[in-house]
Order: structure tokens, then sequence, then C-alpha cells
């Protein structure tokens, strides 16, 4: 089965680069953060992250490429991963670094849905922190210099994306930009969404866990009713045999043989 065998190394492969590409995504916050925490950095460490940009991009483009490789049916899987071929393709330019960053959030979000349940609610919980990490940093980026903007520095933006993302809205910073307005709909839609994947993830653990509980009182449920239905067929059987002893003991009684009297005259023969 060649189908089988692709499979099975896709599987494989998805599994053993599961750390690593999480690990470069990290790198990539990191390199994606400093230029704007601190513009006026040297040249040579601008460069740098601009490069770590590009090698994380081309981690994750090679990641796609090897498992469209080593899928059986490359058409179905093309068609049902989108995300990942959109992150892929997305235009890596530095005036589109916002890009480079949905990019490795769409991959990033890939690897945490092949989590289980209690590793996906870590992975979602990151999700919300890294969301709002990355939704400070880009929206001071596009709002620090805009004029009439005010957000300006990064406690501002942090607050901006906090009461974004949990939709309070109190309206004390808010985008001025046609970008960052667009910032502030897909973070509102995004916070949404993950608080609402952690919200259900959590529910859906006690269910399991009131299921299980569930489960292991009927089964002890159903050991007692079995233990007391052998224990009236026991008492049965012991009446049963108690009922029968005394017929045994009042059996027949043995019968002796009759004795045959001897007739007078006649002796008995010689041996």
């Amino acid at each position: 089965m060649p189908g089988m065998k692709q499979q099975t190394a896709q599987v494989r492969w998805e599994r053993r680069t599961q750390t690593p590409l999480l690990g470069l995504a990290l790198a990539f916050a990191l390199a994606y953060a400093v230029p704007i925490v601190a513009p006026d950095a040297p040249r040579g460490v601008l460069r740098a992250c601009t490069w770590a940009e590009w090698t994380v991009w081309a981690a994750f483009a090679l990641d796609y490429l090897v498992r469209l490789a080593l899928a059986p049916a490359k058409w179905l899987f093309v068609r049902s991963h989108p995300l990942d071929l959109l992150a892929v393709l997305l235009p890596l330019a530095r005036p589109l670094t916002l890009l480079r960053l949905v990019s490795t959030l769409l991959l990033v979000g890939r690897r945490a849905r092949m989590a289980p349940q209690v590793t996906l609610t870590a992975y979602v919980g990151g999700s919300v922190v890294g969301l709002l990490m990355f939704g400070s940093l880009a929206v001071l980026e596009v709002e620090r210099d805009a004029p009439g903007g005010n957000i300006k520095t990064l406690g501002d933006a942090v607050w901006w994306s906090f009461t974004t993302m949990t939709t309070v809205g109190y309206g004390d910073h808010s985008p001025t930009t046609g970008l960052g307005r667009v910032l502030a709909v897909g973070l509102m839609l995004s916070g949404i969404a993950l608080l609402g994947v952690v919200t259900a993830n959590i529910a859906a653990w006690f269910i399991s866990r009131f299921e299980r509980d569930d489960a292991e009182e009927r089964r002890q449920t159903a050991l007692l009713e079995a233990l007391s239905l052998e224990i009236k067929e026991l008492r049965a059987e012991v009446r049963r045999l108690g009922a029968e002893r005394p017929a045994a003991a009042e059996g027949p009684e043995a019968i002796e043989a009759p004795e045959i009297p001897a007739r007078s005259g006649v002796s008995s023969p010689r041996s």
C-alpha cells in the first residue's frame, strides 16, 4: 500500500517538525518585536532581524513543500490546506511586514490544531498571548507616526489590544489609519474566536471527566448487580442442597437375605 506509506511518512514528518517549527515561530516573534520596540537599534541588529524573519518563512515554506511531496493525493492536500498555502504565498516585502506576521500565525495555528485536547488548550492559550503581543506591536508600528494618532507607546498599544480582544473597547485609545482599523477588526475577530476555543475546550474537558466518572459509576453498578445475582443463585443452591440432604438420609433400609432351615435327617454334604 504505497498510499499508506506516504501518509505514514507525512504524519511522521509533521510530528518530528512540530517542536522545531514552534521554536522558529518564537524566534520570529523576537525578530519582529525588536525593530518596533527599539527602532533606533544598530543597523546590524535590524538586518539580523530581517534575515531571521525570512529564515522562519523559508522554514515554514519548506515544511509545506515537504508535506505536499509526502501527501498521497497532492491536489486534495492543496484543497484541504488553503490557509497553509496562503501563508506561504503571502508577499514578504518590507512594506508588508504585517503579512509576514499573518503568515507565521496561520502556520503556527495549523500546528496547534494537530495537538491533543490538553495540549491544544496550552497552544490556544499561548496563541491568545501571542496575538495580544503581535497585535500590540503591529498597531504600534502603524499608528506611532500617524498624525492625530493616540497610540504612541508600547503600553498604549498593549492596553488597546487587550481591550479590543476582549471586545470591551473603552475608546481611550483607537486607531486612526485605515490599516490600523483593519488590524482592529482582525484582532477583535481573532480574539473572540480564540477565547471561544479556550472556553469550549475547557468545557469539553469537564464534560469528558463527567462522562468518565459516569461510565465508572455505571460499571460499578453493573458489577454490584452481577454480584447480587450471583449471591441469590448461591443462596438458592444452598437451599436446594439442604432440602436434598434429609431425603438422602431417609432412604430404603438394607434387605437381609432369609435363612434356609436345615432339613431333618439330612446330613450336610462332605467337602
